[in-house]
């Protein structure tokens, strides 16, 4: 059983920006398809930005721009870095990862961004 361990979020002002980080508990990442989830009240759950397993990687309109997924693979790691951040990017951030074709969640990280 693969396990993920999210780190990184918080509440920053408008205009700032967060790094979040999800490592792997295996060394699964670099055969692994990942990304990055959120939600908040009132809104469908949002695929952010993912990366597939050969290394492409894509973003959603909302954040494009913004927000830059990565992954290192040494450290079986993928990070998302958030620069400026607007309120509408409040909620909880989930790191999901694709290996051997079961799908594995982290426990999701609070993002607060203020006015």
């Amino acid at each position: 059983q693969v396990q993920l361990g999210e780190a990184g979020g918080g509440l920053v002002q408008a205009g700032g920006s967060l790094r979040l980080s999800c490592a792997a508990s295996t060394n699964s990442c670099r055969s692994s398809s990942m990304g990055w989830d959120r939600q908040s009240p009132g809104k469908q759950r949002e695929l952010v930005a993912s990366i597939t397993k050969t290394g492409t990687t894509n973003h959603a309109d909302s954040v494009k721009g913004r927000f830059t997924l990565s992954r290192d693979n040494a450290k079986n790691t993928v990070y998302l870095q958030m620069n400026s951040l607007k309120p509408e990017d409040t909620a909880v951030y989930n790191c999901h990862m694709n290996y051997l074709r079961t799908d594995y969640w982290g426990q999701g990280t609070q993002v607060t961004v203020s006015s």
